[in-house]
């Protein structure tokens, strides 16, 4: 059963992110915190939270110093900021902090919704008129991408070769001999560090490519088999 962890300290918005995670996934386990520190109470008691949403405005936190205190007391488990702040500079900010999504306030129950299944597979989601910054030519794109390819720990790079092979998030748990949760949050840490939106376009992407491997040895294109 996948579970969430709603910070916000807006009783309301607590209902009705509530109900937008329920319309995504409706036999979901639903905890709520008021603060970071309750949040990190409710961390502790709880294992195996899958997602947290949260609010950058708390009483005991101000701009994204409750995702910091979060990232390091928890530094596997996704967090997605859901504000009422849509300034794109503050977008970005949280996306290089390393947030698994941004998803605005105003946006409707069903696109929450759409967006929460996104990042629960592995996707960062942004607002849809989120803009990346300017874009490279492509020459330029792809050896940025391969000092970016550079950054990932072994574990990570294991887990996206599986992923632009084809495999779904369980078979390369099966592969790895990982829990299906931690391929996720190796997912979303790897897009983050890659600076890609979707795991489709990490597979566009890194397909073309030759990937370093764990041992420091490139691995060869993909063409080393296919998922069962």
């Amino acid at each position: 059963m996948t579970s969430f962890l709603i910070i916000d300290d807006h009783p309301l918005f607590r209902e009705a992110l509530g109900n937008a995670v329920r319309l995504a996934l409706p036999e979901a386990r639903i905890f709520e915190a008021m603060s970071i520190e309750d949040a990190l109470h409710i961390l502790l008691a709880e294992q195996g939270i899958d997602l947290a949403l949260l609010d950058l405005s708390l009483p005991d936190a101000t701009g994204f110093s409750g995702f910091l205190r979060l990232r390091e007391a928890y530094p596997r488990l996704p967090v997605a900021i859901v504000s009422s702040e849509e300034d794109q500079h503050i977008v970005r900010e949280a996306l290089a902090l390393g947030a698994a999504g941004y998803l605005p306030k105003s946006t409707s129950k069903r696109e929450l919704a759409q967006s929460i299944e996104g990042v629960l597979s592995g996707s960062v989601s942004v607002p849809k008129d989120f803009v990346a910054g300017p874009r490279l030519r492509r020459a330029d794109a792809s050896k940025a991408l391969e000092v970016k390819l550079r950054e990932l720990t072994p574990q990570q790079l294991r887990v996206l070769d599986l992923l632009r092979r084809g495999f779904p998030n369980r078979q390369i748990a099966q592969e790895l001999a990982l829990a299906e949760s931690t391929v996720k949050a190796h997912i979303t840490e790897i897009l983050r560090k890659l600076g890609l939106f979707s795991r489709n376009k990490a597979v566009i992407e890194i397909g073309k490519m030759d990937l370093p491997d764990p041992k420091g040895r490139p691995y060869a294109r993909v063409d080393r088999g296919k998922p069962q």
